[in-house]
């Protein structure tokens, strides 16, 4: 949910004492801090979908699922995202307390103003991730799951699925159908609030 820079460069040190006490999440790629945007309830709900079913799929296997305040940590290019969903199985990752550096899974539910960044510059900043397996893509606005999956050679292998399909998520060996992903999300155009001044 990237935005455009909010600050002048500033040094790690100083986005993470800020990030601890400001009322807005902020990422952070190398010196440059971006201000995230609020989300709409559709994505929350689907976000908050995965989340739940990856927690009940991964209890009692070592492997953690966590939202939205847990950071990830590119430490390669001096980078930190929130995604909306990360995963990970390595128990380094325990010693940390709001950030990961060693996920295996991470999901990121798209947003008109935030999609080309996702599938773009943030993907390739993601691809630094010597841990990562699986890179996630969930559309908001239709029945839409895309899934980049490292294979045993090192590259890339996209995978799609859509309405009736079932979702395969082979980092954390979890399946469910796009229709659990998308349980209560409304397609249509959500009403917008009218604010008259009195």
């Amino acid at each position: 949910m990237i935005a455009t820079p909010s600050y002048n460069y500033l040094s790690l040190t100083e986005y993470l004492q800020g990030e601890e006490t400001s009322p807005i999440k902020h990422e952070y790629r190398d010196g440059d801090v971006y201000a995230m945007a609020g989300a709409s309830n559709t994505h929350v709900v689907i976000t908050l979908n995965i989340a739940s079913m990856l927690r009940n799929h991964l209890r009692g296997t070592g492997c953690q699922a966590y939202i939205a305040d847990t950071k990830a940590h590119i430490e390669s290019i001096n980078t930190y995202y929130y995604p909306d969903v990360i995963v990970s199985c390595d128990q380094k990752d325990k010693a940390f307390h709001n950030f990961l550096r060693y996920p295996c899974l991470i999901i990121e539910v798209l947003s008109p103003t935030t999609e080309a960044f996702d599938r773009g510059d943030k993907f390739a900043d993601y691809r630094h991730l010597e841990s990562l397996q699986e890179y996630v893509l969930v559309s908001q606005t239709r029945v839409n799951v895309e899934i980049f999956r490292r294979n045993s050679e090192g590259q890339w292998v996209f995978y799609s699925y859509g309405q009736g399909e079932n979702v395969h998520l082979s980092s954390v060996d979890f399946h469910c159908p796009t229709e659990d992903v998308y349980e209560d999300v409304n397609f249509e155009s959500p009403a917008v609030e009218n604010v008259t001044n009195s």
